[in-house]
């Protein structure tokens, strides 16, 4: 099944976090924090290749998905769940340091509810350092050639909760307000639109609505084991072609895949049969995307995004 579009909306300034001198994340707050991506050639786009839902040892996937990722250039973006079953230092060096492990200074993590059934993440942490963020945290920023790219926590429990009032959201504001991309993506594992196994989940629509009133393009999760990608649209779900996020759903890092479920409004496509990860060419104006299946896949989908203003700016 192959499936291709182009979301064309306005152009409009983001501006850009105050940047740490250190390449690696500071564990200042609520300052916005910064790590450094794999540097990218004068003049070219950067890349982003994006997954979740990634390593368990004695599963063919992740050895399948890490072949892919190795022959494609750009930076990556894990989604969540990155060591299976329960995310211990033990399961980080045994199943995922073999595989996306290799590719370990060119990522940029994100926290999935597996990765925190060992107590306080320590796996995680341990494993990633630094790149990884404050540990009592977990949510980070960082500018990817000419785009902003926020790493949000949504494992709410463990961080103060996930609402309109709290710390990691008025952080998130904060960092967004101070961002000078003209383009924005944010990433987290719970996925608020699902059409999958877990589904939708109105937990995250403070992170949505941050990103939205900032006129944010892109979100990307995982925890679904499978692939999908809606139209844009508001934190209710309400349509929005012209200022609405494009949402991806991109749990096919290497973890069985499941089926979809009920489906939710505003879904474009979906597969559940290819592991695989989204490449994002990171323009100064726009993003163009493709899922990549791993060798012998037979899915794929294609498009472009335009970068564009939020609601807000039309009345200021």
């Amino acid at each position: 099944m192959v499936a291709s579009c182009e979301v064309v909306r306005d152009q409009a300034a983001v501006e850009e976090p105050t940047t740490a001198e250190s390449p690696s994340v500071s564990p200042s707050e609520p300052e916005p924090t910064e790590t450094s991506p794999s540097p990218t050639p004068s003049g070219e786009p950067a890349v982003l290749l994006a997954a979740g839902d990634i390593a368990e040892c004695g599963d063919e996937g992740d050895d399948l998905t890490a072949k892919l990722v190795e022959g494609l250039e750009g930076t990556i973006v894990t989604l969540g769940d990155n060591a299976y079953d329960d995310g211990t230092p033990e399961q980080f060096a045994e199943c995922y340091a073999p595989t996306w492990g290799k590719f370990k200074d060119r990522t940029l993590p994100a926290l999935g509810n597996h990765d925190y059934l060992t107590e306080d993440a320590e796996g995680y942490f341990e494993y990633f350092g630094d790149r990884a963020g404050d540990p009592t945290k977990g949510y980070y920023s960082v500018d990817v050639g000419d785009w902003h790219l926020v790493i949000l926590n949504s494992n709410c429990s463990e961080v103060g909760g996930c609402g309109t009032d709290s710390p990691q959201v008025e952080w998130l504001r904060q960092d967004l307000e101070a961002s000078e991309a003209r383009c924005t993506a944010a990433v987290w594992h719970h996925p608020r639109f699902s059409s999958g196994h877990h589904g939708s989940d109105e937990d995250y629509i403070a992170f949505w609505q941050a990103l939205y009133d900032a006129g944010a393009e892109i979100v990307m999760n995982g925890h679904d084991h499978n692939y999908e990608r809606f139209a844009p649209q508001s934190p209710l779900g309400a349509p929005d072609p012209d200022h609405g996020i494009t949402q991806f759903v991109v749990g096919t890092g290497g973890k069985g895949l499941r089926d979809m479920e009920a489906m939710e409004a505003n879904t474009v496509v979906h597969d559940t049969e290819n592991w695989g990860v989204l490449e994002l060419t990171l323009h100064a104006t726009r993003a163009d995307f493709r899922f990549v299946p791993v060798e012998g896949g037979t899915f794929t989908d294609s498009g472009s995004i335009e970068c564009h203003d939020g609601p807000r700016a039309l009345d200021e």
